[in-house]
């Protein structure tokens, strides 16, 4: 029974640790989504996929300019990096 309890809490856990950061920003303050890709692309990114987060942020998957795949989650507002894996 304990083995169980251990389980669920490791897998708990884990969810929690693979989730991204949170945005708390009022959707009428971001940057519109258009906007927000051009800017990126301007900087090299090439996007394969671009969403909204379960945190409320702006995700990316694709490349950066050297080529190295990324995945990165930014401010909607600001635009800043909030992390990148």
């Amino acid at each position: 029974m304990k083995s169980i309890a251990v389980a669920a809490l490791l897998v708990a856990v884990s969810g929690v640790a693979l989730a991204g950061p949170k945005c708390e920003q009022p959707k009428e303050k971001w940057m519109p989504e258009a906007q927000f890709k051009k800017g990126l692309e301007e900087k090299g990114y090439q996007i394969k996929t671009f969403k909204v987060s379960k945190g409320e942020c702006y995700e990316i998957y694709g490349f950066d300019k050297a080529g190295k795949k990324v995945e990165i989650y930014f401010d909607p507002v600001t635009a800043a990096v909030l992390e990148t894996k």
